[in-house]
C-alpha cells in the first residue's frame, strides 16, 4: 500500500505543479510610449542655416600666367574635345578623393589658373551598376567633393558648378571592371570662357 500512496502523491503533485504552470499570471501590459509632439511644436522652432561653404584656404597670391594664345582663341567645344582638364576617378561606391584624384585636380587648378575667365561644370557620374536614383546621388557626391577641394586650394566657387549623370553617360560603354573604373568619374568641362 505504500508503494501505492506514494504513487497517488507523485501524480497528484505532478497534477498541481500543472495546474499552478497554467494559472501563473501573465506580466501586466507595457504602457506605450508617448507620442511624438504635435507637428505645431516642431515648426514653432526656426528653421536650421544652410551648412555654409568651407572657407577657400589661404594661399600666397600666385602670379597670374598669361593665356596660351592656342586655347584662347579657339571656341569651346573645340577647348573640350581636346580635353585640357583631366578626370578624377573613384573608387566603387565612393566620393573619397584619392592621391591621385587630387593630383589630378591640382593641375586642373593650374590650368585653371592660366585662364580666369573660364567656369567650369564638374560632372559626377558612375559606372553601370546601381538604381539610377543612388547613382545620381553618388554622382552628385562625387562632383561635390572635386568642387569643395578646388576651392580648399585656392579656385573661387563662383567658377565651379556641378551637376550629376549618374550612369548616363559613359566614358567605357563595355561592362566589367576595367571598364566600370573608367565610368566612375568626376569629369571637368569648360561650360563658359
Amino acid at each position: 500500500m505504500s508503494c501505492r500512496l506514494y504513487t497517488i502523491a507523485i501524480r497528484t503533485a505532478l497534477l498541481c505543479g500543472v495546474v499552478s504552470a497554467s494559472c501563473v499570471r501573465n506580466a501586466p501590459p507595457v504602457a506605450p510610449e508617448p507620442p511624438p509632439p504635435p507637428p505645431a511644436a516642431a515648426e514653432s522652432r526656426p528653421p536650421a542655416p544652410p551648412e555654409p561653404e568651407p572657407p577657400p584656404v589661404e594661399l600666397p597670391e600666385l602670379p597670374l600666367i598669361e593665356p596660351e594664345e592656342d586655347f584662347a582663341s579657339r571656341d569651346l567645344a573645340e577647348i573640350n574635345r581636346e580635353s585640357p582638364l583631366k578626370p578624377v576617378f573613384f573608387a566603387y561606391d565612393s566620393s573619397e578623393l584619392d592621391p591621385a584624384g587630387r593630383r589630378a585636380l591640382d593641375e586642373n587648378a593650374e590650368v585653371l589658373r592660366r585662364y580666369p575667365t573660364w567656369v567650369i561644370t564638374i560632372e559626377g557620374h558612375c559606372d553601370e551598376r546601381g538604381t539610377a536614383e543612388y547613382n545620381l546621388a553618388l554622382g552628385e557626391r562625387r562632383a561635390l567633393a572635386a568642387r569643395r577641394y578646388l576651392i580648399e586650394i585656392g579656385l573661387s566657387s563662383d567658377r565651379l558648378r556641378t551637376v550629376s549623370y549618374g550612369k548616363e553617360f559613359p566614358f567605357d560603354p563595355g561592362t566589367g571592371e576595367e571598364a566600370w573604373a573608367r565610368n566612375r568619374r568626376a569629369h571637368l568641362v569648360i561650360s563658359d570662357q
